[in-house]
């Protein structure tokens, strides 16, 4: 183990921060200081250098993929760049600005109704990290709450024809991660509703065990077996089973699957790969497709920290 946080220590600061901090239980003040070069060094920086100067990323706000102003933000608060970064707080309002409203009225209405849910979770991520705080945020909670679908999950097409009769993995892991920073809140005022859904939503994905059919066992989609980083609007195991373990969900046996085969995909060096990306502009890449990913590497490895805790 020493020396894969030793090599994981050797990577970016977005990679060094967080290993201190999830793996090696380092004191606050130090992973803190590490934390904080993220906006000054590495990858951080460098995302942070290609903002247009209106304040978006890519000359757009929600495409072209993945260089737009929500897929930029979305890899930022992956790296964990301070939430008070002007910069990033400059993109966070144009982003809710400009897919909803800047004022809560009847227009931010319609528009919140219409957008797709993923991406509805994505700004609800968005907005809360980077310090919105306004009655937006909470109309965005009591529409993905109302959302739901009768299987206790959420899907783009809800409102589409032919409607959907199932959640989708994408949707709920999108949504997901939006109730989750929403709920990591000390005091908001539907708290006690998004913990409610997110354990309904929990128990849809187990009972697929995270990638299967729940009526044949079947894999759902291969690519749901296989890592990558970012994970873009797409899921995978490793991205459902770091919620759950970032959410500090009970180790429920219907995630042995998903664990067993997260453990299948380690390397013979003991470090894990990105094993997909997906097709679209990047401003750069982070790493190599194939090669070990101090990423999955460093998520895993907090999964497993989760998973194999006394």
């Amino acid at each position: 183990m020493q020396q894969l946080t030793d090599w994981l220590m050797a990577g970016d600061p977005a990679i060094r921060w967080q290993t201190q901090r999830y793996l090696l239980g380092a004191p606050d003040a130090v992973w803190c200081a590490e934390r904080q070069r993220t906006a000054a060094a590495g990858w951080g920086a460098q995302f942070l250098a290609h903002q247009d100067a209106d304040g978006r990323w890519g000359s757009g706000v929600y495409s072209p993929k993945w260089v737009s102003t929500t897929y930029t933000l979305l890899v930022l608060i992956g790296i964990g760049i301070p939430p008070s970064c002007d910069a990033a707080q400059r993109g966070a309002h144009r982003v809710l600005n400009e897919l909803l409203g800047a004022q809560a009225d009847a227009a931010f209405h319609r528009q919140l109704a219409g957008l797709d849910r993923c991406i509805v979770g994505m700004v609800l991520q968005i907005g809360v990290y980077f310090g919105i705080d306004d009655a937006r945020i909470e109309l965005i909670v009591e529409n993905l709450l109302a959302e739901m679908m009768p299987d206790g999950a959420w899907n783009c097409r809800r409102h589409r024809r032919p409607a959907p009769q199932h959640s989708s993995f994408h949707t709920t892991l999108n949504v997901l991660e939006g109730l989750r920073i929403y709920a990591e809140q000390a005091a908001r005022a539907l708290k006690r509703d998004v913990l409610a859904a997110e354990h309904q939503a929990r128990e849809f994905l187990l009972q697929h065990r995270l990638y299967r059919s729940d009526h044949s066992g079947a894999v759902i989609d291969p690519k749901f077996t296989m890592l990558s980083y970012p994970p873009r609007w797409h899921y995978d195991v490793l991205r459902g089973l770091s919620y759950f373990a970032r959410a500090g969900a009970p180790r429920d046996a219907r995630l042995q699957d998903a664990v067993a085969l997260l453990k299948s995909r380690r390397r013979p060096d003991q470090t894990w790969p990105v094993q997909q990306r997906y097709a679209g502009k990047e401003f750069f890449v982070m790493e190599k497709t194939g090669g070990p990913s101090r990423w999955n590497t460093l998520r895993a490895l907090r999964v497993l920290r989760w998973w194999e805790a006394p």
